[in-house]
């Protein structure tokens, strides 16, 4: 349980491949230390100098539920603000990584998730992926930033305001899913690709994605950040507790 780094796959050594696991049974919904424990390592994966692709994947039924709701429920604000915090760590680690990050998505890809892969480099997912921001029906904001990079700008729209998902096969249809597999074929299908992109020169790798987030045309940090201001206005003022407290329960 936790994150890991491996460089050891199938039992032969990936050149230039880390891999770093996500595991927290049994919806993979990250606690505060969670996040902080993902930013270490993706940050540590990409500072050595040997690494030339991460491959970001997760054990258990789905790559990321998002938050720990219940830690957030029992320790209340100082919870929300490291949560936030981590959040933010998390999603720029995977942003800021120095080489190329490659995002293996399983079943359900939720809040947190969809920042994860948001900021990824590439994205290879199983045929049963759905990828969603329910943060409207938990009494939260934030991620639309991450979401925006997946679809196009009214489709963000539409799914943040129902808390619908979207398939693999429709993200791969607008392009920014690279790759939709057999869910037993997901963790291969990705170290394929890395192994392509590993296969091309360190030094230039590092200087291509330095490029790359240069040119982006939206500061995915500003904006997030803009967007966590929101989600700690709702906690504070009692939004996110009253629609919580109705979640499931049908309109009232």
């Amino acid at each position: 349980m936790g994150v890991s780094t491996s460089s050891q796959e199938n039992g032969m050594r990936e050149k230039g491949i880390r891999v770093v696991t996500v595991d927290f049974p049994p919806v993979n919904a990250l606690p505060v230390d969670g996040w902080y424990a993902l930013a270490d390592a993706v940050r540590a994966a990409g500072r050595d100098p040997a690494t030339r692709c991460v491959v970001l994947a997760a054990e258990g039924r789905g790559f990321n539920a998002g938050v720990d709701v219940k830690e957030l429920q029992a320790r209340g604000p100082d919870a929300l603000v490291g949560v936030n915090r981590g959040c933010f760590e998390a999603f720029s680690a995977v942003y800021e990584c120095a080489v190329p990050v490659v995002a293996a998505v399983q079943g359900f890809c939720l809040g947190g998730g969809v920042g994860l892969v948001g900021n990824a480099d590439v994205i290879v997912a199983s045929e049963d992926a759905s990828f969603g921001l329910p943060e409207l029906d938990r009494g939260a904001l934030g991620a639309a930033t991450h979401l925006a990079r997946l679809v196009p700008q009214h489709l963000m729209r539409a799914l943040y305001f129902t808390s619908r998902t979207v398939t693999a096969a429709e993200l791969h249809t607008h392009g920014s899913v690279w790759a939709v597999v057999p869910r037993e074929e997901l963790l291969d299908a990705a170290l394929e690709l890395a192994r392509e992109i590993a296969a091309k020169d360190g030094e230039l790798l590092r200087l291509a994605k330095a490029a790359i987030n240069g040119i982006d045309p939206v500061d995915v940090h500003r904006s997030y950040r803009f967007e966590q201001g929101f989600t700690f206005e709702a906690s504070v003022s009692g939004v996110a507790d009253r629609v919580r407290s109705r979640f499931g329960k049908g309109d009232s």
